[in-house]
Parts: C-alpha cells; structure tokens; sequence
C-alpha cells in the first residue's frame, strides 16, 4: 500500500519564498549556506553572510524601481552570483525571467521583451554584447547588472555598484526589504521559466511564491534530505530542476556547493564529497560509459574481476529487492568485490554520496541498477516545468527501479485518456505568459494540468512513464513504438552512445541515427591506432561501424521483432545546444534532428 506522509506542513508553510529565505537564514545564522571556486580554491558563506548581500542587491532593484511582479531577467549560467541574484528579485517582490547563457541573441532578446523585463542580470560581456547589439529592441530594460563583464556606469553596472545603491536605501530605510518581503502574496508571480522548447517560439510558465516554497517544504516533510548533507550543483539555474534544489535548500537547511561547469563535474565531486546532486540521465549516461570502457581497455585480469564484481552486486540487490536472504557465500564473495571495486567506483564520485536524485528526461533501468550495484542510489524523479519541477520522487528507502516514485504529498495524480498522466496540486503553474489559449489546452477549469507523457500506476502508486503520447508512433504494420524505451536501451548496451534516435511512423520498419560519445571516442581512438584523428574520421573508420554494428545486434536481441532496428546511421557530428538539436537541458530536439537529416532517413527505406 502506498506511505502515507503528514500533510499538515501545507498549513504551516512560510507565505512566499522571500519570507522563506529569510526564515532560513534566522534559523541557522551561523551554518554554511553556499560554497563556490574562487581560482583554484573554494570560498563558503554562511547563511547571515549570504542574506545580508541578498538584502544589499534586493534593496538595489528597489531603488532602481522594481515594482511587484515585475519581470528581471538573468542570462547566466549557474554560479553563486545567480542564486544572489534570484533570490535579491524575490525579496524585492519582483519576478525571475530565466535565460539559459546558451541561448542566441534573438531568442534571448524575445525572452526579454515577451516577459518586459525592466532589469537584466547578465554574466559576462558575451551575455552583455547580445543585449548591447539590441538595446533598441528592449525598451523595457531600464538597467543591466553584469557580474564579470564591463560596465559603463551608465546602462550597464556592476553587481557591486547595485549593493551600493542598496546600502545607501537600506540606510534611508532599514527595513525596506523585510516589509517588501512580508507583503508578497502567496498567489504573486516569482518567475517566469521559459520552456526550450522541442518545436516553436519558447512559452514563458507563470509560476508563483507558493508553488516554489510548496516544493522545498513537500521534499522536507518526505524527511529524504535534512541539514547534514551537503549537495553538489551544477545543474543550469535556468531550469526549474535547478530552481527547486533552491527551495528545498531554503526548505532543509543543507549546504550547497555551486559551479555550474559541467566539464568540472568529475573533478568537483573529488573535491567537494557531497552527500547528494541532483543530474539529467546523460550524466550518468555518460559516467557508466566512462567506467566501463576504462575497463575494457585495461584488459585482462582487471576487466574479469570488473565483470564478476557487477555480475555479484546485480544479483545481490535483486534478492534484497524480492525481500530474499542473501547465501552466506555470495554475502562473502560481495564483501571482498566491494573493496576492491565497488568502493573505487564511488570515489569516483566523492565517496559520501547517498543518493542522487535524476530528473528532467528518463533514466535507463539498466543503468540506475549499474550504479546500485557499486552501492550508489540514484533516486529517478519526474515533473514539468509546468508544475514547477518535482511532483514525484523515489525515497532511499522504498526505491523502485523503473519508476519516478509516488506522488509528493499535497499533491493529487491520475490518468486521463490515452493514460496521460494529469497532475493536480500547489506545484502546478498559473499558465503560460500571454497565451490563453495555450493555457486553457494545457490545465482544465478545474485545475488539472496536461503532462503530455503516458503513464500507469503500480500497486504503491508509484508512476511508471511509458512515453511521451507525441514521441509514440504506429508502424505501416500498426504496431506501436516508444521511441525512448528503445534509445534509453541502447544507451545502456552501448558505452561510447550519446544520442541514438528511433524513427519509424507509417513506414515498416524502425531505423535509427546514431552519435558517439566524443570524450569516449577519444579514448577508443587511443586504443585503437588512431590517435590524433579528428571526430569525423574516426566515426567514418570501418572498426567504429563494425563496433556500432555490434551493440546494434545486442540490442535488438532485446527488443520485440516489430521495434528492431532494421538500417542505422552514423553522424559525423554529435548533437549540441549550439547547432539547434538539442536543448539547453540535453532534452534531443526531434523535429529539428528529423528535418535537419531527412535524406538520410528517407535513404534507410530506399
């Protein structure tokens, strides 16, 4: 039967994120709130040190002429000065407009112009010159704040010059920040998130107060984290995925260490040994790749005991999961394979890690029982940015494999036709800025937000997602196709996979388009005489399409007859946010892939 958790905190909860912020920073003055590099070191902050610089910039937009609910954008990527910042336009009643640094000058010059944002936050001078180069197209923009780049004193300040402005009003009018803080409604507007959008201009999701400190409290009352741990962020802030890490720090009380350096990962978590980090699948993709194919290339000895090692650890959780004693022998046999590998692969990662929690696109189940083996959690979790990111959550201690796990407590599932997954509750979005009727398409009248993704329950009422209903298709033979069921496979029966895309409607039968991993490929490349080659030419060799061809037969061993790939194809190039095929949250872009390489899918069928 599914847990049942005390809602009573719904009664309880701080009235909007400022107010929650501030409660946070009363509660343990003293505690370690953020740490971030500083050269090659890292500085920490504690939560007083923290919330007298948030009041300093909050204070600033005010004097600048920050109205409630106005829009101030951020175009950075993730970094202490971000949360500042966002935090600084909450406390001073305005509303956070994301902008992934990533995203082009014309995209982000709609961003800012849809949400008419007054004031922008702005990284560096490459986020600056895409506001410089289209100052005549955002008239609503009054001020920029630039956290690294060049000012000029006059529309462009620095972040510093904004916490003088704010010095001067808070010594005019001392408490200007905590009443501006105490009056915020719990229904007023706090972000908007632009989605990225797999087809058309990016939707700006209205998304409120409440719905932000509902989930920081809704992950607190599920008793999953609390003020001993410590987390890793890198994960773009942009992305409400990053956003309710925010609101369940505030929320719990736990230490965040923040650079959003995506190639520093690895070597972060070495250095700063968290307790836990919230991911997208390809990071874990792409760790499982990296491990694997380091073993095969040491050979020998080494990759056998690898092999035997994992082989003992799957068959060991498997007796835990079905509640079966584990044999006195096997206990033995996986004691010693957990010092000498099992231990090593979580070095790897820090060596404290509890969990990690996935989010934002499926993980493999092949992959998370991988990592289960080698005694690392991952928690796979499942929202929208419409409901503000997390709705459902596995917990350490009941974690189905397969599953995003039940409900977050307040609030309500079901499945609509077609077995759409519909969710109800604090989380889930006002609407979309300025698009009624995409609005009204998306929630009913009575408050039931459209997912879009296919789904079923399971007797503890964990959620299964089985698709998204607009990536299934039918075969010429009518068969059914999930295609991320089938890509997610590959993935896990092929370690040097970054993206394998399925295709298929109305044809009869399924081919794919395939991109390798550049990092892995490097090192295939080392071990295989062709070092020093560039990408291209080692994804044309005829060793790498006899080696693609390969775990293309495995995987189709595992596949039913009418989802197998019958013809695939190589791409000289892997996917990226820059070229349009992917989003900023490594989400593929499958219209965009599908037009972009169109004659070389219409050749597979010639």
């Amino acid at each position: 039967m599914p847990t049942t958790i005390d809602t009573t905190f719904l009664d309880t909860m701080p009235p909007n994120v400022a107010v929650q912020f501030f409660d946070r920073v009363t509660a343990t003055p003293d505690a370690e709130a953020f740490r971030f590099p500083r050269g090659e070191a890292w500085e920490s902050v504690t939560w007083k040190q923290a919330g007298d610089k948030v009041e300093a910039l909050a204070a600033g937009l005010i004097a600048l002429g920050v109205q409630p609910e106005q829009r101030v954008g951020i175009a950075s990527g993730t970094r202490y000065e971000w949360i500042l910042a966002d935090l600084a336009i909450m406390c001073a009643a305005g509303a956070t407009t994301t902008v992934y640094p990533t995203t082009n000058a014309e995209d982000t010059v709609y961003i800012l112009g849809d949400s008419e944002s007054r004031v922008v936050f702005a990284e560096d001078d490459e986020q600056l010159a895409k506001l410089v180069a289209h100052r005549a197209e955002l008239p609503h923009v009054s001020k920029v704040v630039t956290f690294e780049g060049k000012a000029d004193g006059d529309w462009v300040i620095s972040l510093d010059d904004l916490a003088a402005m704010g010095a001067q009003k808070l010594a005019e009018q001392p408490d200007i920040v905590r009443t501006t803080s105490a009056s915020i409604a719990p229904d007023q507007l706090a972000t908007l998130i632009y989605t990225s959008g797999t087809t058309g201009r990016p939707k700006g999701v209205r998304l409120r107060h409440s719905s932000w400190v509902y989930e920081g409290e809704a992950i607190r009352a599920q008793g999953i984290l609390s003020e001993t741990d410590l987390e890793f962020r890198w994960l773009p802030m942009a992305h409400s995925f990053g956003k309710v890490l925010m609101s369940t720090q505030m929320a719990c009380g736990f230490a965040a260490a923040i650079d959003g350096r995506v190639d520093k990962i690895v070597d972060n978590l070495g250095v700063v040994k968290p307790t836990f980090m919230g991911a997208a699948p390809r990071i874990f993709e792409k760790a499982h790749g990296r491990i694997v194919t380091m073993q095969a290339a040491e050979g020998g000895a080494k990759e056998k005991l690898f092999k035997a090692a994992f082989a003992t650890g799957l068959e060991v959780e498997r007796l835990k999961r079905e509640g079966k004693a584990v044999p006195i022998g096997l206990k033995v046999k996986h004691g010693l394979f957990d010092k000498l590998v099992f231990s090593k692969v979580r070095d790897r990662f820090g060596g404290r890690v509890r969990f990690f929690i996935s989010g934002a696109a499926a993980l493999n189940r092949d992959i998370a029982e991988w990592f289960g083996a080698a005694g690392i959690t991952i928690l796979e979790g499942y929202g929208l940015t419409e409901t503000s990111a997390g709705s459902f959550v596995n917990h350490p201690d009941r974690n189905k494999f397969g599953t995003v796990g039940p409900v977050f407590p307040g609030s309500e599932v079901k499945l609509g036709d077609n077995d759409e997954v519909m969710i109800k509750g604090p989380g889930v979005m006002d609407g979309y800025h300025n698009l009624p009727e995409e609005t009204s398409r998306t929630l009913t009248s009575d408050g039931w937000l459209h997912t879009g993704d296919k789904g079923a329950l399971d007797e503890d009422g964990h959620l299964v997602i089985t698709g998204r209903i607009k990536e299934l298709f039918k075969t010429s033979g009518g068969k059914y196709i999930a295609p991320p069921a089938i890509e997610s496979k590959f993935k896990a029966v092929c370690p040097y996979a970054s993206q394998f895309m399925v295709f298929g409607e109305d044809r009869n039968y399924c081919v794919a388009l395939v991109t390798l991993d550049p990092d892995a490929m490097t090192g295939w490349a080392e071990a295989n005489g062709m070092s020093g080659a560039s990408y291209t030419e080692i994804v044309q060799s005829e060793a790498v399409h006899a080696m693609v061809a390969g775990y293309v037969d495995e995987l189709n061993s595992h596949l039913n007859r009418w989802e197998t790939i019958k013809k695939w194809k190589l791409l000289d190039h892997d996917l990226s946010v820059e070229s349009g095929e992917l989003t900023p949250s490594m989400k593929v872009k499958r219209n965009v892939v599908q037009v972009n390489h169109q004659a070389l899918i219409d050749e597979m069928y010639a």
